[in-house]
């Protein structure tokens, strides 16, 4: 039994197991509206006027380009990443050819 499970107690009817279906959905229904709350606070709070007419999400672009401008890798990484231009990884042979597992080969014997 996975650990944790150890009190878990199993539904003694088909009337309580549906009891503590819907307990569960009602508590997930909630956790979902909180963090939608939260996530439209956070875009509130963003699109929020600054005293120079800027909006707060501007004034965080800025000053994570400024951290780039200063070196800061992570800052640039964050920019380049949020542009589109997050390099991919590819792994590729002596030739520039992409690798690709090499077939295996099985010889069955007369046993």
């Amino acid at each position: 039994m996975p650990k944790g499970h150890e009190n878990l107690k199993p539904p003694r009817s088909k009337d309580e197991a549906r009891e503590r279906g819907q307990k569960g959905g009602i508590a997930s229904g909630e956790a979902r509206r909180r963090k939608k709350t939260i996530r439209e606070t956070l875009e509130m709070m963003l699109a929020g006027q600054m005293p120079d007419g800027a909006t707060r999400r501007d004034a965080i672009v800025t000053a994570l380009l400024e951290k780039a401008l200063s070196g800061d890798v992570r800052a640039f990484e964050a920019i380049r990443d949020s542009v589109g231009e997050k390099p991919v990884n590819t792994v590729s042979g002596p030739a520039g050819e992409p690798l690709v597992p090499p077939s295996i080969n099985v010889i069955f014997k007369d046993c």
